[in-house]
């Protein structure tokens, strides 16, 4: 397999997609379509909607029954990074090489246009149900899935926890918990949406789920190890941001070479949780070797 080619067709398809579902950018009110599509289609590997589609691939599904929800799950990620730039979280200026959606359109606009994707993601999700066939009980699962893997007991839980243990020390299990719940949980529930959705067995629901959980870890301490020693250029925006925002990183308590030997161990975890597919989940397994191999 050519995964960079592969990896850059199934982002395409994603692209096209998301320009579709979205509102026009002259839609009244323009600003906040604008704004929207602004941090939408700033850049990004599309990884956590090309998992959707994987997922649904790997158990036997079309992978283009699950696109909105794919969609879903990006709308839901750009809204979180627009958020976590603000100046009341980590006051970034840049993000993808692009000035940061609040410097562009202000604070106000920036933070609505969070909150639109957010609402958005969710309608799109509802359209799996007629746009795609899905049937209605599988729908209603997915959405209660990644309303808690975007509430307080995932995505926003791990942000909150992230935020007060600013400038503090904090322990190698609160570290975990803000991975798994900041970052991981929004990969363990893109996979799961795409299976779900598809009629996954229980068997490999579980496979799947355990390759999420450490695939999210993997990814975590990439970036983490990224924003040391990662090239600006290549990432950006500027590296060295945790140590300015006194953030404890998994470099940070083992440092960079056992980190990213943690990562290894991780992405052969996630590897191994696949043996029971075939040669249908294979893009799973080389995206899960790209994750610890990226520069960017």
């Amino acid at each position: 397999m050519d995964f960079w080619r592969e990896l850059k067709a199934r982002s395409a398809l994603v692209d096209e997609a998301l320009d579709r579902f979205l509102p026009p950018p002259d839609a009244y009110p323009e600003v906040i379509h604008q704004a929207m599509r602004y941090s939408l289609f700033a850049g990004g590997k599309r990884l956590r909607p090309v998992l959707v589609m994987a997922a649904a691939e790997a158990v036997g599904g079309d992978p283009m029954r699950v696109i909105p929800a794919a969609c879903a799950i990006e709308l839901i990620h750009t809204y979180s990074l627009v958020h976590d730039d603000l100046p009341a979280m980590d006051n970034d200026d840049f993000r993808r090489g692009k000035p940061t959606c609040h410097r562009v359109y202000g604070e106000a606009v920036a933070i609505l246009a969070g909150d639109a994707l957010l609402t958005h993601a969710f309608g799109l999700l509802a359209k799996n149900a007629g746009y795609c066939q899905v049937p209605p009980e599988r729908v209603v699962q997915v959405i209660e899935e990644v309303a808690a893997a975007a509430g307080t007991a995932g995505l926003i839980g791990g942000q909150v926890v992230d935020t007060l243990t600013e400038a503090s020390r904090v322990d190698m299990p609160t570290l975990e918990y803000i991975h798994r719940h900041k970052t991981g949980a929004l990969y363990r529930a893109a996979v799961r949406t795409g299976a779900i959705l598809v009629g996954a067995t229980g068997e490999q629901l579980s496979a799947l789920t355990k390759y999420a959980e450490h695939l999210g870890l993997a990814f975590q301490i990439q970036d983490d190890i990224l924003d040391v020693e990662g090239d600006p250029l290549k990432l950006g925006k500027p590296v060295g941001s945790d140590l300015r925002n006194r953030k404890a990183t998994y470099p940070f308590f083992m440092g960079v070479e056992a980190a990213r030997n943690r990562a290894r161990e991780a992405v052969e975890a996630a590897i191994a949780s696949l043996e029971i597919f075939d040669g249908r989940a294979d893009f799973l397994r080389e995206l899960a070797r790209f994750v610890v191999e990226r520069d960017f």
